[in-house]
């Protein structure tokens, strides 16, 4: 629809449904549809809320793996306290390993697995791992731990 400025020189196009006021300015109608239109559909819900149930699904799983790094933790921790007046040796720091993780109901990783090598005058034991944790079907989370210490002052 065209319709004449207020000053009558030139035509302009309006949109539809639109009416020209006096003072030269458009009033255009209310949408039909804005009434209806009231907040987030079940669809917006679902894809707003789907990435957050997966995060919060994903550190479920994940809480049983950092709980079994933190036993860990606290077992090489303890071997410093242990082994501080010195008299550590592999077989000793295994040892004292394997009673921690039988009490602590550590599975993995496995005495075998707790690399000790000398360190100066002491002993540096480290715990380097890969745990994983299944998450959907054939999708797994996999979180690499490291942690090493330093026992002793030679045996």
């Amino acid at each position: 629809m065209f319709g004449v400025s207020s000053s009558g020189q030139k035509p302009r196009f309006l949109p539809a449904g639109s009416q020209e006021t006096a003072h030269g300015s458009l009033q255009r109608p209310k949408a039909a549809f804005s009434r209806h239109q009231t907040g987030v559909t079940a669809i917006g819900w679902l894809v707003l809320l789907i990435p957050f149930a997966i995060v919060i699904y994903a550190g479920i799983r994940l809480t049983p793996v950092y709980l079994n790094y933190m036993k860990v933790t606290r077992t090489l921790n303890e071997l410093t306290d242990q082994y501080r007046g010195g008299g550590a040796t592999p077989d000793g720091i295994r040892n004292s390993i394997a009673k921690h993780f039988e009490i602590d109901e550590v599975d993995y990783p496995t005495v075998n697995d707790i690399h000790i090598s000398r360190d100066g005058g002491g002993w540096r034991v480290e715990a380097a791992y890969f745990d994983q944790a299944p998450l959907f079907a054939h999708i797994t989370l996999q979180v690499k731990f490291d942690k090493a210490v330093a026992v002793g002052s030679g045996g």
